[in-house]
């Protein structure tokens, strides 16, 4: 890697220290649109996340017992969601998921 000098890149590359700093917003753009786009990447989706797309006690009761039966999560984990789910109600997990979350998120969509 090589090594500048603060006062050396602003004598050499002007127009590149001004974008690094901030005086021409290009530079600074393209970096946050590039994390935005990341902000995702990679992510598993947890049982809460499954839960906020639920309608429904009835559909969340399901999903629980579906990923129990997959192995997503433990016995005692599904237990505390079902027992939070009948003393708080569905919303207590957050607000509801709709379509298009991820990609609103991520400034995608």
């Amino acid at each position: 890697m090589v090594e500048i000098d603060k006062d050396e890149l602003r004598k050499k590359y002007p127009n590149l220290w001004n974008e690094i700093n901030g005086q021409n917003s290009t530079l600074k753009d393209l970096i946050i649109e590039g994390m935005q786009t990341d902000k995702f990447r990679g992510y598993t989706p947890n049982a809460i996340d499954y839960l906020r797309r639920c309608e429904r006690n009835e559909e969340a009761e399901k999903t629980i017992s579906y990923l129990l039966k997959k192995g997503e999560i433990s016995p005692e984990y599904a237990k505390k969601l079902r027992k939070q789910l009948k003393e708080k109600g569905l919303r207590s997990f957050g607000p509801k998921k709709e379509d298009g979350y991820y990609l609103r998120e991520a400034g995608i969509e």
